[in-house]
This record gives C-alpha cells, structure tokens and sequence, in this order.
C-alpha cells in the first residue's frame, strides 16, 4: 500500500516510520534512506555506491563540456590551441572547443591601435639611451618617435616573439639610427622629419615581416627632433637666422614677382611705339619723297611758279599760326596793324604779277588749275574749320 493511499496513514517514506511533527529528518538518515533505495533498485550497497558516483562524474561532466562555449567579440580573433599546439583561428561570434586542459583559447584584439613610444615616455620626458643618435655629419641628435600598430595576424603573433611589443621598440630604434646614421643634422631636425618617419616606418615593417611578428605598422610620427641641451641655444639662433634668411628670399622674389611683369609690360610697350614711330616716319619720309619728285617735276616745266607756290605755302603755314601780323611798310614810320583773329571770311588771294610776267597768263592759269591756291589770311574760326 502506497504511503499516501487512502487509509494507508499518513507515513512519510523518509521519516522512518516517525509520524509528522516529530522534528525535522536528519541529514545523514535522509542520505542513508536513499542510499538503500538506490541500492535495492541496482540490487545492493555497492551498486548505490557506484550510481552516486556515476551521477557525480555525469554532473561535473556536462559543467566541464558547458565550459567550453566562448564568444569572441567584434573585431577580435580566438587563437585555439590543444596541449599547447596551434589549432585554429576563430572569428566572431560564439564557439565552443574542448574544455581545459585539452584545448585553451586566447583572445586577441586585432583592430585595436597599439602605442610605442621610442626615445621617451609620457610623463617622463626623455630617454637619453634611446633618443641620442650620431648623424651623418657626426653630429648627435635627439630624436622622439611614436609608432602605432596593430595585429595582423594573431597567430604569429601569439607563437613567433616571445616579447612583441620589446621586440618592437628595438626594431624601431636600430631602424631610427639606421636612418638618422645616412643623413645630416640639418636635415633631420628641418626638412627632412616627413621622409625620415617614412623610410623608418618602411625599415621597421620589413624587419617584422621578416621576423613573422603579425604587426602591421600604421603611423610613424616624429615627434620632436632638436639637438643636446648643451648646443640648444646656439642651435636656435641658427634656426633663426635660417629663417630670416628664408623670409629675406621670399619677399625680394614677391617683390621680383612684382616688378619684373610690370618692366617687361613697359619693354613691350615701348617697342611698340618705337615701331609705330618708326612705320610712322617711314611713311612720312616716303610722302615727302614722293612730295619733292612730283614739285621737281613741276619746277622743271615752270620754275618761277614752282618758286612762287612754294613761298606762298611756307607763308601760308607760318601766317596760319598766329592772329596778329605786324606789317613794316618799306620807305614809312608807319606799322600796319592786321587783326586776324576778326577776319571772318577768307578772301581769296589776288594773283601776283609774277604770275602774269613770268611764263604768261597761260602757264599761271595751269598752275591754278592743277593745284589751287589756298587761303593765306584765315582766323581761328577757319583754323576751326
């Protein structure tokens, strides 16, 4: 009859047959009880004993299995090893390998910026070991550099250097000596900290390349380069002085910029108007050729005219620049007084006597016909005109 049938009582099967309210079951009888239960449904005490056990060991077995689930976070990599030996390499998200001791896994930031710094420390200045450097010239300088880094592969470098980041800062600095050894002082500590930073980040990813390190060196940056304290203070009115001399050059080409377009614009300028001047008088002396051939013509058919034209012209141009002519009558006292300036309508110049005795009427008709004479008397208003 079961315990908690129907008039089968109230009997608990780990009381012992003790009714209820009798005080709490001891621990050890409790345990015992199941002992015996347990034994008599594997068919004695040793068979008990030996399902404890098996429940024990299946227990810490499922904890020891359920230990070997592990996340590898965004940009990290799981370097799974078994007894020490490389296995594999896991990406992110959830894994689960053998449990420990079998199997281990490291975990390894492989997008992290690492920082090394080389020839000081924050807050502590400078490191005289590492910062001074023999130049080319056999000057010595004191040289800062700060590299950044980070992991290319975390295999290699988990199991290829023993000390990476050690291994690291005595690459950077043999390379930086290296470097600084094959240039002048001038040029380390003034133009040339861009180059030098780039040919030691180049050295120092050949040599952890070749080592296999899994390093990837992404920035090299010079941070300071001077000379020894000893010199700093004749070093910088060198600097200085470099540097007036570098503002004195700039301005005087400024200045050159300047001036020499504006000379050049004048040059072109005047051998301009030197060629139209001279395609000017060019022009003019062909016209007063070509003027004088065709008066020689003329004054080899009539020779007297010829004259008289010519002197009435050249007093036509003389009498044509003024407004007053003083007249001197030949034999008197007497000046006559002509105001130009009021003479208003020109009038026509009578013919001389010389026209009429000299070659005849008909000589001094063609010589009016071919070029009439022009206005000896005209005033302002005429000029005007």
């Amino acid at each position: 009859m079961a315990w908690n049938e129907p008039g089968g009582g109230k009997k608990d099967p780990w009381s012992d047959g003790q009714e209820p309210g009798g005080g709490p079951p001891d621990l050890d009888e409790i345990i015992r009880s199941m002992q015996e239960k347990l034994g008599r449904f594997f068919g004695g005490a040793g068979g008990a004993s030996a399902a404890i056990v098996w429940l024990v060991v299946a227990v810490v077995l499922v904890f020891w299995l359920l230990t070997g689930f592990y996340i590898v976070n965004e940009g990290n990599r799981g370097v799974v090893t078994r007894f020490g030996r490389y296995t594999e390499t896991t990406m992110p998200g959830l894994h689960w390998h053998v449990p420990y001791p079998v199997e281990t896994v490291d975990i390894v930031d492989v997008e992290h910026q690492r920082f090394l710094e080389v020839g000081y420390r924050t807050g502590v200045g400078s490191v005289p070991q590492e910062a001074l450097m023999l130049t080319e010239d056999e000057n010595i300088v004191d040289v800062r550099l700060a590299v950044q880094y980070t992991i290319s592969n975390a295999r290699d470098f988990l199991f290829n250097i023993k000390a990476p980041e050690k291994t690291l800062r005595e690459v950077t600095e043999s390379a930086l000596r290296e470097v600084v050894g094959h240039h002048t002082m001038d040029f380390v500590l003034t133009e040339g900290r861009a180059e030098v930073a780039t040919e030691v980040k180049k050295l120092v990813q050949d040599i952890m390349n070749t080592y296999r390190s899994g390093i990837a060196i992404t920035t090299v940056n010079l941070v300071d380069a001077q000379p020894p304290e000893e010199v700093q203070d004749a070093f910088e009115d060198a600097i200085k002085a470099r540097e007036d001399k570098q503002r004195f050059i700039n301005e005087a080409q400024a200045y050159a910029n300047e001036v020499v377009p504006k000379a050049r614009g004048q040059a072109a300028r005047i051998l301009e108007e030197a060629q139209g001047y001279k395609q000017k008088t060019i022009a003019k002396a062909q016209g007063d050729a070509s003027r004088f051939e065709q008066i020689l013509a003329e004054y080899e058919q009539a020779p007297e005219v010829t004259r008289t034209r010519l002197y009435l012209d050249a007093l036509e141009a003389v009498l044509s620049k003024t407004d007053t002519i003083m007249v001197d009558v030949q034999g008197g006292n007497n000046l006559l007084y002509l105001p130009l300036d009021r003479v208003r309508d020109a009038r026509p110049v009578s013919l001389p006597s010389q026209l009429e005795t000299v070659g005849g009427p008909q000589a001094a008709q063609q010589m009016l016909q071919r070029r009439p004479l022009r206005r000896i008397v005209r005033g302002r208003e005429g000029r005007g005109r």
